[in-house]
């Protein structure tokens, strides 16, 4: 119920305008000016809205859960790799979509466990996650009876509706932040830094290094909003929580399979998962932004159906049972 609570300041200030109204007028010049009064306190009531939402995405076990569990595929990589080179044994040897590639780099150059741990955690542990949060944000709400009470306060379904998808971005972000720091501490402890060779074959300072794992970071995190929005959309499509978790995360297994067939290649570039790897490319000197912009205006796309998908669905649901 702290969710509803956190709505009291704002419902109250609409409450108060009914009361300013004149003995003399009607039930009409009382609701218009609710409306005004809900209005007026709209913007703090929007901060207030979003804020919750982060505060009760993040205070979840099963979030925290989550974000454990990215962290620690950095460690058990670098831990293998540290143990199999001490062994005399090489590291990667392979093709594999530059997962590998970065792999190789490690023993070198501990800054590589962040680009290897971002292409081992992208095609699977972060979707799944990502899947699980957005999945569980409105379908979550209704099945717990929570989602009446969110819109007996001035919010609306829309800014409902955004404010969730809001806290289902920050934690795409949270989320590919929690492997690329582990992996750069794991990294840094476990192999030693310094200057970064490119897949070109250039050599860049460990600081320019520095600076591409962040971008890269960017790009992962951003590669992952077109599925929130995805996500978002099923959750609203039914009451039942794990059936939208469910749903959405055998939709990532699906499309990625329907990725991997060639007999398919005709659809592969408008496949959300296509162009994640291309983040590899920004190890390039100079940067190849073909495939990374292909895959941003992509996401964005799928953001701007699948969000509108879930704005339409959502504002029209029966939330009264």
């Amino acid at each position: 119920m702290s969710r509803v609570e956190d709505a009291g300041t704002d419902t109250d200030a609409g409450t108060g305008a009914d009361v300013g109204t004149g003995t003399g007028t009607g039930t009409g010049t009382r609701t218009g000016t609710g409306s005004v009064a809900a209005r007026a306190v709209s913007p703090l009531w929007t901060f207030g809205l979003l804020r919750s939402e982060l505060s009760t995405t993040f205070r979840r076990w099963r979030t925290l859960a989550l974000l454990g569990v990215l962290a620690a595929v950095p460690v058990l990589i670098g831990i293998a790799i540290k143990i199999e080179t001490s062994d005399g044994g090489s590291v990667g040897g392979g093709g594999g979509q530059g997962g590998p590639a970065f792999l190789t780099q490690i023993t070198n150059n501990g800054l590589f466990l962040v680009f290897a741990a971002l292409a081992a955690t992208l095609p699977v542990f972060l979707p799944m996650a990502v899947g699980v949060v957005a999945g569980d944000s409105v379908a979550g709400e209704a099945n717990a009876g929570t989602l009446r009470y969110l819109l007996v306060a001035p919010a609306g379904r829309t800014r409902l509706l955004l404010a969730k998808y809001a806290a289902t971005l920050v934690f795409c972000l949270a989320a590919t932040v929690a492997v690329a720091v582990s992996a750069l501490i794991v990294g840094a402890l476990l192999f030693p830094l310094g200057e970064v060779t490119t897949i070109s074959g250039t050599r860049v300072s460990f600081g320019e290094g520095l600076l591409r794992a962040l971008l890269i970071a960017l790009v992962v995190a951003a590669s992952l909003i077109g599925l929130a929005a995805l996500g978002l959309f099923v959750s609203t499509l039914t009451n039942s929580g794990i059936a939208a978790m469910a749903t959405t995360v055998g939709l990532v297994i699906t499309v990625q399979i329907l990725d991997t067939i060639p007999q398919l290649h005709g659809i592969h570039p408008y496949l959300f998962p296509h162009y994640w790897l291309s983040f590899a490319d920004l190890l390039r000197e100079p940067f190849y932004w073909d495939d990374v912009l292909r895959n941003l205006g992509l996401q964005g796309v799928y953001a701007a159906v699948f969000g509108s998908a879930a704005w339409a669905r959502f504002t029209a649901k029966d939330i009264s049972a």
